[in-house]
């Protein structure tokens, strides 16, 4: 049976700063962040932009009314409450059947992995219908910290089905999990902690163990792929997991996986960490801007979720899948964009949902996409759609 991604489909907010201007603001040089970290600009979210928008925009970009969704799942490292689901909000924004499971799966930046892989055994139990996938984060460091560069907003919708219009998921994974402590968030802050340099070396030996592992248990090497995508909390670490691959292929393998990754950071480049979504935006990436890839081609996927968890796995293009993208919509979305100067980045910043009791009200000045939200009342969060 043929399971994989029928659709895919992407939401960031309205808003980004400039790091170049950061830089300037922040007394760094700018090479630091567009070279040295390899970003170029950063989603914004207002307080009206939370992991429940944001997945529901996404979605709503690629949902159809002919669409028999049983399973609606949720990766998120940025969760609005303890115990309810976000996937609830989003089905009810979205007027989906209640006759589905609705679940919120959080394991740091794996959970959108996690979801994605609950739908294909979900798809390979009850083939004639489909799962909806979403990976929603907003990733927030603090103002003037070591992280500040490496925070973004976002989501990444996907539709699971049998018989796939795009890629079909292979059964060929391979995962690892280690309790460690290289990154994390205390339930009292929205703000995470990170133990920088630590957690990239954890991040880097993953990867190789898992390659390692894979190519062993199933014969594959790197000659097999066309391209692959990483976890991108920020591109330049996606490049140093690709450098340990590298030399196994000759200078023409290096070069052509070389330009595909390429391909596949530049919307990251221009949104920023995604956290649990971080890797299919690359993914969408390559696949809307890599117009030398073909019905046929495989590729290598790595997800690492701090913590940890990772899993490297391979997904094929299936044929017609150009005829499933949407590169002209997502370039409008990221062009049409409104920027902010730093001193509105850091107000913006500063304006959320207080861990209180308190009522809250958004400010509408910022309200925008098709879902907001515009406030709690009795410690109840208010959607709206525009």
């Amino acid at each position: 049976m043929s399971i994989g991604i029928d659709r895919i489909g992407m939401a960031t907010p309205a808003f980004f700063v400039d790091l170049i201007e950061l830089a300037k603001a922040r007394g760094d040089e700018p090479d630091k962040y567009t070279i040295g970290i390899g970003q170029d600009q950063q989603a914004v979210a207002p307080s009206s932009q939370d992991i429940v928008t944001m997945g529901a925009d996404a979605a709503a970009s690629i949902l159809s009314p002919d669409d028999h969704i049983g399973l609606i799942a949720l990766g998120t490292e940025s969760g609005i409450d303890a115990s309810k689901a976000g996937a609830l909000y989003i089905q009810k924004l979205l007027n989906l059947s209640p006759w589905a499971r609705a679940v919120e799966i959080k394991e740091a930046c794996y959970g959108g992995t996690a979801a994605l892989m609950m739908a294909r055994d979900f798809v390979a139990a009850h083939p004639d219908q489909q799962a909806l996938v979403i990976a929603s984060d907003i990733a927030r460091y603090g103002l003037a910290t070591g992280g500040e560069v490496t925070q973004g907003a976002g989501a990444v919708a996907m539709i699971v089905s049998q018989h796939p219009h795009i890629l079909e998921i292979h059964d060929d994974s391979v995962y690892r999990s280690d309790s460690i402590m290289d990154f994390w968030r205390p339930v009292y802050q929205d703000t995470a902690l990170a133990k920088g340099k630590y957690s990239t070396a954890q991040y880097l030996d993953f990867f190789q163990q898992l390659w390692d592992r894979y190519k062993a248990t199933t014969g594959h090497t790197l000659d097999d792929f066309k391209a692959l995508c990483f976890h991108l909390p920020y591109t330049k670490m996606g490049l140093k997991a690709l450098r340990l691959a590298l030399p196994e292929g000759d200078d023409a393998k290096q070069a052509d996986l070389m330009a595909h990754f390429d391909r596949s950071i530049q919307y990251s480049r221009r949104v920023g960490n995604l956290y649990t979504g971080s890797l299919y935006l690359g993914l969408l990436s390559l696949l809307d801007l890599d117009d030398s890839l073909q019905a046929g081609d495989t590729l290598g996927l790595f997800s690492y979720g701090s913590g940890a968890v990772g899993e490297f796995f391979s997904a094929t293009l299936v044929e017609g899948f150009e005829q499933y993208l949407h590169a002209a919509e997502h370039a409008q979305l990221l062009d049409e964009r409104q920027q902010l100067s730093v001193p509105e980045y850091e107000a913006v910043f500063n304006d959320k949902v207080p861990y209180a009791a308190d009522d809250y009200q958004a400010d509408p000045k910022y309200f925008a996409g098709r879902f907001v939200l515009t406030g709690v009342k009795a410690q109840e969060r208010q959607y709206a759609a525009r």
